[in-house]
C-alpha cells in the first residue's frame, strides 16, 4: 500500500487515556486512530494495559501500511517531567551577535543542564527571551549589535527511568521511540481537540515554533536538514 515514510506513528499517554494515531504527512489529517480511556485517573503508567493496548493496535497499523513500524513518538503527559528556566549572560566580542554566537550559547545552556540533571532526557528546548544590551527580543534578529546578551531558556525534560520502562514496552514490537513530546506543550497547538494532538505533534516536530531548539542525533546530521531550528546535537 502505502510507504512508512508516508506516515508518522504518535502514541499520546495521559493519566486518563491512551490514543495511538497514524498520521498521513501528505494529506494533514489521522489515517487510523485509537483511544483506551482508564476506568481512572493514574498516577503511574499501567505497563500492563499499555501492552495491550499497542497489541491492540499495532498490528492493524501494520496491517493497513503493509510494513513494519520502526518509529514512534511519544506525546506524554506525566508528574514527573520538569519544566526549569535557564540563562546565561555574555559578553560579546564580535561586531554583532550572529547565529553562531547564539548556538554556541545554547550549547553551553544544554550541557549546563546535563551536567546538573544528568537522569533527565530533554524533550523541549525553548528561547523564551533573547536579550541585547538589556532590551529583550522574542526571537532572533541577525547581526544585532551589543556589548552584552543575555540567553533565556525553558527546558522541559523526563526522567530517564521512566523513558526506559516505556522503551522496554516498546522493544516487544521492536519499534523504536525516536521522539519524546510533553502533551501540555503540545496542545499549546491544537485547540483542545484530542483529534488535532497528531498533528500539533507534527508541526512541533518541524519548526512551527521557530524559538524551539532542535535536537537531533549527530548521525542524523545533513545539509539542510531542520533548517529552521538552532541545530543541536545530542
Amino acid at each position: 500500500m502505502n510507504k512508512e515514510s508516508d506516515f508518522e506513528l504518535y502514541l499520546s499517554i495521559s493519566k486518563t487515556e491512551y490514543w495511538i494515531y497514524l498520521f498521513d504527512i501528505k494529506n494533514s489529517k489521522n489515517f487510523y486512530k485509537e483511544n483506551f480511556k482508564l476506568k481512572k485517573e493514574q498516577k503511574f503508567i499501567d505497563y500492563n494495559i499499555l501492552n495491550n493496548f499497542l497489541e491492540n493496535n499495532i498490528f492493524k497499523i501494520e496491517k493497513l501500511i503493509g510494513k513494519f513500524i520502526k518509529n514512534i513518538s511519544l506525546i506524554i503527559e506525566n508528574d514527573k517531567i520538569t519544566s526549569i528556566e535557564l540563562g546565561i549572560k555574555k559578553k560579546n566580542y564580535e561586531k554583532t551577535i550572529s547565529q553562531k554566537i547564539i548556538e554556541n550559547t545554547l550549547f553551553e545552556i544544554k550541557d549546563l543542564f546535563s551536567k546538573n540533571y544528568p537522569d533527565y532526557k530533554i524533550m523541549h528546548m525553548i528561547i523564551n527571551n533573547y536579550l541585547v544590551n538589556k532590551k529583550k527580543y522574542s526571537s532572533f534578529k541577525n547581526n544585532l549589535v551589543g556589548e552584552e546578551f543575555c540567553l533565556e531558556v525553558i527546558i522541559i525534560s523526563i526522567p530517564l527511568k521512566l523513558t526506559f520502562e516505556i522503551e522496554n514496552i516498546m522493544q516487544k514490537f521492536h519499534i523504536n521511540p525516536n521522539q519524546y513530546l510533553e502533551r501540555k506543550y503540545v496542545e499549546k497547538f491544537c485547540k483542545d481537540d484530542v483529534n488535532q494532538l497528531s498533528k500539533s505533534a507534527h508541526m512541533v516536530q518541524n519548526g512551527f515554533n521557530i524559538n524551539e531548539v532542535k535536537l537531533i542525533p549527530k548521525k542524523l546530521k545533513k545539509e539542510g536538514f531542520f533548517e529552521k531550528f538552532f541545530q543541536l546535537f545530542s
